[in-house]
């Protein structure tokens, strides 16, 4: 069984922080976890940050110098630090791992900023 939980949304007022945390269990390890997505109402599901199993990470323009994304192989978890945060950032956020071709989501963890 695959599991991906997502944890740490919130509300939380324009300037402020928040820190996301994606716990994986099953055959789901944090080298298969390759980013976190946001789906804002109305829009399409983006890409905020991406991890690679090397460690390497990218960001979307409109996050970079703001957000962070790391992972703790020991907790078998991937986290999402956010800063600086905006009211453009609201939306639910999404953990994503990829394991011999097959695409597996979270159920997603609501963010609210407001002005």
């Amino acid at each position: 069984q695959v599991q991906l939980v997502e944890s740490g949304g919130g509300l939380v007022q324009a300037g402020g922080s928040l820190r996301l945390s994606c716990a994986a269990s099953g055959i789901i390890s944090t080298s298969n976890i390759r980013g976190w997505y946001r789906q804002a109402p109305g829009k399409q599901r983006e890409l905020v940050a991406g991890i690679t199993s090397s460690g390497r990470t990218n960001y979307a323009d409109s996050v970079k110098g703001r957000f962070t994304i790391s992972r703790d192989n020991a907790k078998n978890t991937v986290y999402l630090q956010m800063d600086s945060l905006k009211p453009e950032d609201t939306a639910v956020y999404y953990c994503n791992a990829v394991r011999m071709s097959t695409d597996y989501w979270g159920q997603g963890t609501q963010v609210t900023v407001s002005s």
